[in-house]
């Protein structure tokens, strides 16, 4: 897990020791839900509408991905080169602190499918 960007040795250990098994989630989303990362619904007939992110579940695991998202925004805009464009899109459009509350729950989806596939961080392809 230490080898995506943001995610050191206490995110690794925090996700270890608190997180349930990454099996018992059928998807990044669900795991992101139960740490809390994903914006409320409230939707109705067809209309999609998203409120503020639910901060429901796993404070200490959250707290530290929200770290480690706020490090790679600052070591980004430090050097003025961008891993993804998605990245870049979204820090000229959104204030950083929604940026790495966004990333963070990036992180959490990458980090469950490395768990239960058993991979390392693959680099994007865009940043290639």
């Amino acid at each position: 897990m230490q080898t995506m960007p943001g995610v050191g040795l206490m995110p690794a250990m925090a996700v270890q020791a608190f997180c349930a098994p990454a099996r018992n989630f059928q998807s990044g989303r669900d795991f992101a839900a139960w740490l809390g990362l994903v914006p409320s619904q409230h939707s109705t007939g067809g209309k999609e509408r998203l409120g503020r992110v639910t901060k429901m579940g796993q404070k200490d695991v959250r707290r530290l991905l929200i770290i480690g998202a706020m490090s790679v925004i600052n070591a980004i805009e430090r050097r003025k080169r961008y891993v993804e464009p998605w990245l870049a899109r979204m820090l000229e459009a959104r204030p950083r602190m929604v940026l790495a509350v966004a990333l963070a729950n990036r992180m959490a989806r990458r980090l469950w499918a490395m768990l239960v596939n058993g991979q390392e961080y693959r680099i994007p392809r865009a940043a290639v």
